[in-house]
């Protein structure tokens, strides 16, 4: 890939203090984020979290209620979308049918004024590998060169700060994955800032360094992909990042390096170091591939926490793992994923198992179960009603 052109890095973005609250809810509440320069930061969470509304806000496409946005330092709160050095990537790339792949790079530059318009757009085509490709219109092309020419588009803009907002959700699930890879490459070889939305749990581990899980309008954890996977802080990180096994119950130990907890009579081993909480009722878990089945109750070991015996109560093929749910008197059902080293299933539907895993394997929750709403419910009409009125006679006022 060609790369020189591109070079220079990114600038960092800050988010002070946002809020953003919209007639009947509060989308964003009181959001701190800093993205470093360079970096390719992955904002993740489920519809509704508030994630699209942070890009908006950061495009300039919306105002925040209340806080400050800076781009490379500078306050770009009150700066018009156009003027912002930030570009977007959305799902639906809006390409010109009626030009070329390359008329469709070059257009923005054009427009700017800027020169050598052909020259850069055919430098920014080679960046995705589509130089080859430029006399084509966008009918002609697949859904991933498509998006490969409106990422194209995007960077021969040099902006400061790239937003992708669900810019694979469009493609089919091979495509989306070469695609997540050649995202990650392109962002290392332009060196710029990429912020990238999106609900896919995997495309946001697969290419972002640092991922922030967003929920209800705040961010619940941020950090690396494997940081956010191996230890979770809250049930719905750990079981928005994949899947998990929850359990909760007293800690009745709590000597030395590690803690046990009583789930239903049965004394589960947490490490210190990977638990939130080490007194009162807490929540502990594993994720469902570090368990093993056994057809026989194991042998008693240090190190090593055992569950049974259950009953097997599905069995799911999906390729490269089985999925078992088993049934434990007690603790309801626990979800197990067992590589596929053989041919057919370990344990049948009905078989009496047992479950275990490496003590090291656990983690424990920072959740409370008194933790109240992070806020209130106000959907009701009269709130609607008076924040309306309150916008336009702000409207009013600035006319």
């Amino acid at each position: 890939m060609v790369g020189s052109a591109f070079a220079e890095a990114g600038a960092d973005l800050e988010l002070v203090g946002i809020h953003k609250r919209f007639p009947g809810f509060t989308a964003i509440e009181d959001l701190d984020l800093r993205i470093p320069a360079g970096s390719f930061f992955a904002l993740l969470g489920p519809s509704g979290c508030g994630k699209t509304t942070t890009l908006r806000l950061v495009a300039g496409l919306e105002q925040p209620t209340s806080g400050r946005i800076l781009i490379g330092g500078k306050d770009v709160t009150d700066v018009k979308s156009f003027k912002r050095p930030v570009n977007t990537v959305f799902q639906s790339y809006a390409l010109f049918p009626h030009m070329s792949v390359l008329e469709n790079v070059a257009f923005g530059l054009r427009r700017r004024g800027i020169s050598d318009p052909v020259g850069k757009a055919h430098e920014a085509l080679q960046l995705v590998e589509l130089d080859h490709l430029a006399a084509r219109r966008p009918q002609q092309l697949s859904g991933g060169q498509q998006q490969r020419v409106a990422l194209a588009r995007a960077v021969v803009n040099r902006p400061a700060l790239l937003l992708l907002d669900e810019p694979l959700g469009a493609l089919d699930l091979k495509l989306r994955r070469q695609m997540q890879l050649e995202l990650k490459s392109i962002q290392d070889d332009v060196g710029l800032t990429f912020l990238h939305v999106t609900h896919d749990q995997e495309e946001a581990m697969t290419m972002a360094d640092t991922v922030a899980v967003m929920n209800k309008g705040a961010i619940e954890q941020m950090g690396a992909p494997e940081e956010l996977y191996e230890l979770p802080r809250t049930a719905f990180v750990a079981n928005f990042l994949g899947q998990s096994n929850l359990f909760t119950g007293p800690v009745i130990s709590s000597k030395g390096e590690s803690m046990v907890v009583d789930i239903s009579g049965v004394k589960i081993e947490v490490p210190k170091d990977r638990s939130q909480r080490h007194n009162g009722e807490v929540t502990i878990g594993v994720r469902p591939e570090k368990l093993s089945v056994h057809s026989e109750a194991p042998a008693k070991a240090a190190g090593v926490n055992v569950l049974g015996p259950g009953r097997v109560t599905d069995v799911s093929f999906s390729g490269v793992s089985t999925q078992y749910l088993v049934a434990v008197p007690g603790l309801g059902p626990i979800t197990v994923f067992s590589q596929n080293m053989v041919f057919g299933p370990i344990a049948n539907l009905g078989a009496e198992v047992w479950v275990s895993w490496t003590v090291d394997h656990g983690f424990g929750l920072a959740d409370d179960p008194g933790d109240a709403p992070r806020f209130a419910s106000d959907t009701n009409t009269a709130t609607i009603a008076t924040q309306t009125r309150n916008e336009l006679l702000a409207e009013i006022g600035e006319g």
